[in-house]
């Protein structure tokens, strides 16, 4: 029998909005006391119904609300379908035949809170940040192996939520949709295309799902204005806007990232694109890695020395209360890139802040220019690629917001 919960007087104008996150503060009673995780009709105070969702007090978020049509049949078969709708939102994006790596499943904005599932070239892997991700991971996975029959899924708990949902990390695998303990003591990276450049990741590790796929359109963009230009890339992880700029033709390219292994993952795409004659002949030779703090080594970089900069932080404001923080971190580094960039300079800048939002990352923008005495001209408005949909009655799910600008000091 599910919960009945009934929401206080007053909480209920955003759930029935269709906004998914309900926090114990708005909770007004719950029937019966909490045993465990379980699905919940959720009432408003006057005894409207509001809809279906997962309550589950051990979670940070205690109620996830996840259909707002009451005859809902909330079993595993509605996961199932959910799973599989997710996916087949996404054929059109399949038939691209220069990338087969993209998102299938995109949490809220998918209608399954706390689960991302990333598609690499016939592997798929799944982070879960939820306790409802996790419950649901057996059927999450059976669904993804009967749409997409890959040869492996891999599921990991991101490391970020494990402790305040009570998680255990580490990786689990399904075969065949079904899990498994067999041991993969040699396993080969997973090699996958995206925009006709050859990645890998590491099976069972790595950061999130390996990979970024949610900058895929923003590093094609950037890619435009390379050629030519010396070129730093912060944050660069293992390489994505680094191929780019080699593949855009720039005259150098500076990589900083605080992770040694992932710098070499980084020559090794290099080495590896240039081989395949995905790059052009030399780009690896074009590259100068630096394993540093990025905010520290900005600050060390001579004004004047690069005319193109990539600023891709990670998470900066994980929360709403972490956001005052953020605001000033972000202010800092942008004022800084601008100050040392070369005059008519290009900066491609990202937060993937999701308690930020895209008119404060405008703002923050605008402060910078101001306090280093420059005039911005912005020339792209970035986000997420299409696999990593917004849903407008969730607008956390945009996360990822970026501009390219153009830096006038005359």
């Amino acid at each position: 029998m599910p919960y009945k919960v009934t929401l206080k007087k007053g909480k209920e104008k955003l759930p029935m909005k269709h906004h998914p996150w309900v926090f114990s503060g708005a909770i007004s009673s719950v029937e019966p006391g909490f045993a465990e995780g379980d699905w919940a009709e959720v009432y408003a105070s006057d005894g409207r119904f509001i809809a279906h969702g997962w309550y589950d007090e051990k979670s940070h978020i205690i109620l996830h609300l996840i259909s707002w049509m009451k005859d809902s049949r909330m079993d595993d078969g509605f996961i199932r379908d959910l799973v599989l709708k997710s996916v087949e939102r996404r054929n059109d994006l399949m038939r691209d035949q220069r990338t087969n790596a993209l998102r299938l499943i995109h949490g809220e904005a998918d209608f399954l809170p706390g689960v991302a599932a990333d598609f690499y070239a016939e592997k798929i892997r799944i982070v879960i940040s939820s306790r409802f991700g996790y419950h649901f991971l057996p059927v999450i996975a059976s669904a993804l192996q009967e749409s997409m029959d890959p040869e492996i899924i891999e599921a990991v708990v991101d490391r970020s939520y494990a402790g305040s949902e009570g998680l255990k990390e580490g990786v689990r695998r399904f075969i065949n949709g079904k899990e498994t303990d067999k041991k993969f003591e040699v396993e080969n990276d997973w090699v996958f295309l995206e925009d006709n450049l050859l990645y890998c990741i590491e099976p069972g590790c790595g950061q999130k799902t390996g990979f970024y796929c949610d900058q895929r359109d923003n590093r094609m963009i950037a890619e435009r204005y390379a050629e030519g230009r010396t070129v730093l890339d912060l944050f660069s992880f293992t390489g994505g806007f680094t191929m780019h700029m080699l593949r855009g033709n720039c005259s150098s390219v500076t990589s900083v990232d605080s992770s040694a292994p992932a710098l070499q993952q980084l020559l090794y795409h290099a080495r590896e694109n240039e081989l395949q004659m995905l790059l052009p002949e030399g780009s690896a030779d074009k590259i100068t890695v630096v394993t540093d703090d990025c905010f520290s080594y900005l600050r060390s970089v001579k004004e004047d020395q690069y005319d193109m900069m990539i600023l891709d932080p990670p998470k900066l404001a994980k929360t709403k209360g972490a956001l005052e923080n953020a605001l000033k971190a972000y202010k800092d580094l942008n004022r800084v890139a601008m100050l040392k960039i070369r005059n008519g300079g290009i900066i491609a800048t990202f937060s993937c802040s999701g308690a930020l939002s895209r008119e404060d990352f405008r703002m923050v923008l605008g402060w910078a220019a101001t306090d280093a005495g420059v005039e911005i001209q912005i020339l792209h408005s970035l986000s997420a690629g299409a696999d990593h949909p917004v849903r407008l009655s969730f607008p956390e799910s945009e996360y990822l917001k970026g501009f390219i600008i153009k830096v006038l000091k005359d």
